[in-house]
């Protein structure tokens, strides 16, 4: 096997910024990547752990959910930063990032057979656990490779994609976890899906290997303190990080329980098959928006106003769910939120690559920023958990998701405003 291809830059140093495009070809692979990845973690969220934890505890589904969920993503919050520090400083022949892409995928893929042959809460909590620290090292390493390569000007572009292979891997993960018979069978589906998938970009990575004199000698505790990121110092960073967290929040809340939502307040006749068609919905929707608003937004040079904007109609979506709880509104609501979501996906990437303080440490920052996309994983089960039980036991479960929706419009709102305290991306 021969070296990635190597990518032409101005100068020597990876850390340069890049001026030259990315070719068209580079941009699919890093979306096929990002497709399979993203269907290795939705299909289980979308689905499967839902369907899993109601067959193992079906008194306590939602407890159950809660906690798996809780758990793999407290890990995804350590193990995304960490991932992206170390290849940072990775001096492998194949580059920084081919070596975590790699290592994270195959250990990703070994979460879901896990998963396919648990027969208990504790063995679903490995195989989840794995399922997310090695995907989020995955992760790292393909959304570090954005700033590596891809200059300023094409980043609305790329980012669009981005935001498109998402959804598509929802869309994906969903359909295999809907069509495929049997959890077991769907789980080893996506093991395999999720090491096609990126294989393609391993092979043609286009990674810039480090040169080991470009590594500054770092101690423990220097390396550890880089996760700190002064809010004084970098404070463009920080409001990034902000928006990222409660527009994060707020869409986990509107998609963790979707599949209970239409069970429980909406009370479709098929649940599962409801799920795949509101996600299919939101996925052609979000698609043809987070491509078009990256695009217009590179033109435009500007990126500000379209993230504001998408928080407000995100919050419209969830404010539809809350009042009303009918199939039909719950169509409208699956286009709108997509709508708000894919011009957010496509332009909030791109803004967050131009407020990363340090080239050196791109991965790093980028996965401290991604703690922005776990820690709400923790906490938005552990908000929805108790509100809906909560409202099951006193009242309806229709009064549960009406609570939480609206606090989900609520945190929408508030992302949306904070991003006008970013002063140097308009």
């Amino acid at each position: 096997m021969q070296p990635p291809e190597a990518v032409t830059v101005d100068a020597p140093d990876p850390h340069s910024e890049p001026t030259v495009p990315v070719p068209t070809g580079w941009i699919a692979r890093l979306g096929l990547a990002g497709v399979g990845m993203c269907a290795g973690w939705f299909g289980p969220i979308q689905v499967l752990l839902g369907l899993q934890a109601a067959a193992l505890t079906p008194d306590h589904k939602e407890a159950t959910l809660s906690l798996v969920t809780g758990i793999g993503a407290a890990v995804s919050t350590l193990a995304n930063p960490l991932a992206g520090a170390f290849s940072d400083r990775t001096t492998s022949r194949w580059g920084r990032r081919v070596p975590w892409v790699v290592g994270g995928t195959l250990i990703g893929a070994a979460g879901l057979v896990v998963l396919a042959v648990a027969d208990s809460v504790p063995l679903m909590i490995l195989g989840w656990c794995l399922v997310q620290a090695g995907l989020n090292g995955t992760l790292a390493a393909l959304t570090a490779a954005v700033p590596d390569l891809v200059p300023i000007e094409q980043r609305g572009l790329v980012s669009g994609v981005i935001g498109m292979t998402q959804t598509l891997g929802i869309v994906v993960g969903t359909g295999v976890a809907t069509l495929v018979a049997g959890i077991t069978g769907a789980y080893l589906v996506l093991a395999v899906l999720v090491i096609a998938a990126v294989t393609p970009f391993v092979l043609r990575s286009m990674d810039q290997p480090l040169p080991r004199g470009l590594l500054p000698t770092m101690g423990v505790g220097q390396f550890l303190r880089g996760f700190w990121i002064s809010p004084r110092r970098h404070p463009d960073f920080a409001w990034a990080w902000a928006t990222r967290f409660l527009a994060t929040i707020a869409n986990s809340i509107c998609t963790l329980y979707l599949l209970f939502f239409l069970t429980d307040a909406v009370r479709v006749d098929d649940p599962e098959l409801g799920v795949l068609v509101l996600t299919l919905l939101y996925a052609v929707t979000l698609i043809g928006s987070a491509i078009l608003a990256g695009i217009w937004s590179d033109r435009l040079g500007v990126r500000k106003p379209f993230v504001m904007w998408s928080g407000l109609v995100m919050s419209c979506a969830a404010v539809l769910l809350a009042f009303v709880q009918t199939w039909p509104a719950a169509l409208v609501g699956a286009v709108i939120l997509g709508l708000g979501y894919g011009i957010y996906l496509a332009v909030d990437f791109a803004l967050i690559t131009q407020v990363l303080p340090r080239a050196g440490d791109r991965a790093r920052d980028l996965g401290v920023i991604n703690i922005a996309n776990a820690l709400p994983q923790v906490l938005a089960p552990a908000i929805a958990g108790p509100i809906i039980t909560w409202f099951a036991e006193h009242h309806t479960h229709a009064a549960g998701y009406r609570t939480l929706y609206l606090l989900a419009a609520a945190i929408g709102i508030a992302a949306a405003l904070l991003i006008r305290r970013i002063k140097s991306v308009d």
